[in-house]
């Protein structure tokens, strides 16, 4: 049996950013990867995919945004350009196409590994495979008229590749409302299923968003401080867009300009779709985050005495008459459905009594109760910035420094 001091399971830039600090501390481990090194990224993202945060943000360890446009926002093709030069600046010692079946304690100390390619074993594993794992598809789903191809927004790569006709998105958190926004600026016909995901504005007052919350220190809240502690790992994360350089997304303009929205989904009642009569509430809650967002900003310039253009307060110019609860497939011309309700985590193959009820490991930054087990690269792990390049770095240098440090330092 191959043996190691420490396992990483995920190849992202999550288990690539563990991978590096292992390294540092000469810590002899493997990196074991499902599938190919960035194959979200290719395969899971649609054409017209870029970041929502600015380049400056993208820090992963020893591989900070060095291009010429720090408060722009990489495309696809520039976002894995940017993994590529991690991965060889790292040089991981990675398995591509080795799928971790179970993970076990094993009775004289370590964990056991049973693999698609055989088994290994570890006095440590870092669980860094993410926390998005299976797409979300309504069960109601497979009762829709077979003429009907439905895709999850994982599968969504541009409007060339859906048939002609109408689309309908559910969801509208950052996946659905850009993809959304993709088939409006097509000329297709949208129909749009909107939930309580909150937005924010691109840019306020001289800067964009996330360079304000940097500078008054949102960033660097942790989960313990945070006001809604645990509770905002279950949070939808805000809609706001980085194509064309960068700009808000308004659900009420797409209105103004013929997307037609609609409430939550709730059934399908023969070929009619039925939503909650919650569309002007939802909307009402979006813009009401929006402008709390730029409230804070404004108490801050207000409090360091900056000198910034004026403040101003998202007032909507568009409004549903009445909120629309059904839809007639027939004569829709809905021809495609997007589903972008999110993924649940599936850990079912780590067999260990650190999780939730609902599934979810239970941590402290990543470091579980059971000696030798962590996690890496999950939403909220420490900050906000855990599950993305901003963060990783600094969950991932904590996790393997408590990795290698002696087990009596941490009683």
């Amino acid at each position: 049996m191959n043996h190691y001091r420490a396992i990483v399971v995920g190849g992202g830039q999550a288990g690539l950013s563990a991978s590096y600090y292992l390294q540092q501390q000469d810590i002899d481990h493997l990196v074991l990867e499902k599938h190919s090194l960035t194959h979200t990224w290719r395969s899971q993202r649609w054409d017209a995919f870029c970041l929502v945060t600015p380049n400056w943000q993208c820090s992963l360890p020893g591989h900070p945004y060095s291009g010429d446009d720090p408060h722009g926002f990489m495309k696809k093709d520039q976002i894995i350009d940017y993994l590529d030069a991690f991965i060889a600046k790292v040089n991981a010692p990675v398995r591509e196409g080795v799928a971790v079946q179970r993970l076990t304690a094993r009775p004289e100390g370590g964990y056991l590994l049973n693999t698609s390619a055989g088994d290994f074993s570890a006095d440590q594993v870092i669980v860094a495979s993410g926390g998005y794992h299976t797409p979300i598809i309504p069960t109601l789903a497979e009762r829709l008229p077979s003429g009907i191809q439905q895709i999850h927004s994982e599968q969504y790569r541009n409007p060339q590749a859906l048939p002609e006709g109408a689309v309908l998105v559910v969801g509208s958190g950052q996946s659905g409302a850009q993809i959304a926004e993709d088939l409006h600026l097509a000329g297709r016909k949208v129909f749009l299923a909107v939930g309580d995901a909150p937005r924010c504005a691109r840019f306020y007052r001289g800067k964009d968003v996330v360079d304000w919350l940097a500078q008054m220190g949102y960033y660097d809240i942790d989960v313990d401080h945070h006001p809604l502690r645990e509770g905002v790992r279950d949070n939808t994360n805000h809609y706001v867009t980085g194509r064309d350089g960068g700009r808000d997304i308004d659900l009420r303009r797409f209105a103004e300009e013929g997307m037609q929205l609609f409430g939550r989904l709730e059934s399908l009642d023969g070929s009619v779709l039925r939503f909650a009569n919650d569309l002007a509430a939802n909307l009402d809650a979006a813009d009401a985050v929006y402008n709390r967002i730029n409230a804070s900003i404004d108490k801050y310039i207000a409090e360091h005495g900056i000198d910034a253009p004026t403040a101003s307060r998202y007032e909507p110019q568009w409004r549903p008459e009445h909120d629309a609860t059904a839809l007639e497939l027939e004569g829709s011309g809905i021809t495609s459905i997007v589903w972008c309700i999110g993924f649940r985590p599936d850990f079912s193959w780590v067999d260990a009594p650190v999780f939730s009820g609902r599934g979810y490991p239970g941590h402290k930054r990543g470091v579980t109760s059971l000696p030798g087990l962590y996690f890496l690269g999950l939403p909220w792990l420490h900050t906000w910035g855990s599950g993305r390049f901003s963060g990783v770095a600094r969950d991932a240098e904590y996790v393997v420094a408590h990795l290698g440090a002696p087990r009596n330092d941490h009683r």
